[in-house]
């Protein structure tokens, strides 16, 4: 989750005089407000501002908040408090931005609130806070806009909200019903990512396999030709650009079978990140989720019939009202069936508006606790013989970071921080964004280990090969 901007001294007199009014930035939350910062900073900049890295240099502070759980909430309060403190000129908004009387109760000093992907309210607010600069020096900026990633990936939200009625969930409270772009949008924001150097693409939205439903899959033109805004279309598409292209927030809708073609021959990324959440028919239906776990199973293993290569992450919620010890088991049982490659775990709690807060059974936080450490401990050893199946092949990779141990890369099976990586002890002349093939000595229940075998990699992404 990205922190708040650090604290740092004041320029000392007489340094250089600033080209622009300085607003600091704080973005908490999931990679879809990462998205919406970086739009609200595009603009900013275009404008003629410019970001401030400590709160003592700046004219003003945007806080971005997250609003999805209680946790979250209280973080988000935290932050704006930080700022005030700090700065004391304080814009809000994002998800926790529907709940204006919580803010301003805790913390009346507050300059403005707007909700989530409200990029045009918050902007004004920046203008009445803190006057546009007039100097059309300072309009220009990169065609890709300012963003808040490293330079080599970046995400590409393809929709907002969601029509979904998960009963834990309050998303389409907070962002709406399902908004998707056009086709033709998203691809020539993606086309200018790539220009920009942009070597990894990740796909992210509410629910990515629903997207161009709201609008009737409607075509729009992109080089020169009509597309439907389809899951299927969107993802041949965006692997024709020679960049990685991750998809994340999947639902196994059956349309999604279709994919499975384009990533096992390689213009997509042998990776679906779907959100099963439970394996418990019971406790599925009272989530008011699809509750059909042997379907399922079943779906997977078409899946890997069909891409032999691919690695499939989830996030599971444990302690929901009325799980049972039975249901935690059969949870347990269907992983050890599903051998997913990477799984997060989240111990249930209440969010103010969520259906399931009435549901009977409440679990005890203390048996919480031990469900989500068994659950853990249970996944490490999938995750352990998974990564296993690993060593003696020969992969892609994309290096992340370079210091003077050698470089942390990720494989086509790891999104960015949120799963594990690929360590290159001793190497050298490596950058930020290349890509090699490397050959994998040793795993753990995260991450590989492994040496270079050669530099340059081809343009698209490869599968594994013994």
């Amino acid at each position: 989750m990205p922190k708040p901007v650090p604290k740092k001294k004041s320029p000392s007199r007489g340094s250089t005089p600033r080209s622009g009014p300085k607003i600091g930035f704080v973005s908490l939350g999931c990679p879809k407000a990462l998205v919406d910062s970086e739009r609200i900073i595009t603009k900013l900049r275009a404008e003629g501002y410019e970001l401030s890295a400590s709160y003592q240099g700046a004219d003003a502070v945007v806080v971005n908040t997250c609003g999805f759980l209680n946790s979250a909430k209280e973080e988000s309060l935290a932050a704006i408090g930080e700022a005030l403190a700090e700065n004391g000129k304080v814009i809000v908004t994002g998800c926790l931005g529907v709940e204006q009387d919580r803010i301003r109760a805790a913390h009346p000093g507050v300059l403005a609130i707007t909700g989530p992907h409200q990029y045009e309210a918050v902007v004004e607010e920046v203008h009445k806070a803190v006057p546009r600069p007039h100097d059309p020096f300072l309009d220009l900026l990169p065609p890709q806009g300012i963003r808040l990633t490293p330079r080599h990936y970046a995400y590409l939200k393809i929709s907002e909200g969601c029509n979904n009625k998960c009963s834990f969930c309050i998303i389409p409270h907070l962002r709406g019903r399902l908004a998707s772009r056009p086709i033709g949008d998203v691809m020539r924001e993606a086309e200018r990512l790539v220009a920009a150097g942009v070597k990894e693409l990740l796909v992210i939205s509410q629910d990515t396999s629903a997207y161009g439903l709201d609008i009737g899959y409607a075509k729009s033109a992109w080089r020169g030709e009509e597309r439907e805004a389809r899951f299927l279309s969107l993802a041949e598409a965006l692997g024709s650009l020679g960049a990685w292209v991750r998809l994340h927030y999947v639902y196994p809708y059956p349309h999604v079978d279709r994919v499975l073609k384009l990533m096992a021959e390689g213009r997509v990324l042998p990776y679906l990140d779907i959100p099963f959440q439970h394996a418990s028919p019971r406790v599925l239906k009272a989530m008011r989720r699809p509750a059909h776990q042997e379907k399922t199973l079943d779906r997977i293993r078409s899946w890997r019939r069909a891409c032999p290569d691919l690695a499939i992450r989830s996030t599971f919620i444990v302690g929901f009202p009325g799980e049972s010890e039975e249901d935690f088991g059969l949870l347990l049982d269907w992983l050890t069936e599903a051998r997913l490659a990477r799984v997060g775990c989240f111990k249930y709690e209440d969010v103010d508006g969520a259906a399931s807060n009435a549901l009977p059974g409440q679990v005890p936080q203390e048996l919480k606790e031990e469900r989500y450490a068994r659950l853990m401990q249970h996944q490490q050893a999938i995750s352990a013989g998974v990564l296993a199946e690993r060593v003696g092949k020969t992969i892609e990779i994309i290096v992340d970071e370079v210091d003077t141990e050698g470089a942390i890369a990720r494989s086509a099976w790891d999104a960015p921080e949120i799963d594990g990586n690929v360590y290159l002890n001793g190497e050298a002349g490596l950058s930020a964004g290349d890509r090699a093939r490397v050959a994998i000595e040793a795993s753990d229940e995260y991450d590989l280990w492994g040496t270079v075998v050669q530099k340059a990699a081809r343009q698209t992404p490869e599968r594994a090969r013994a």
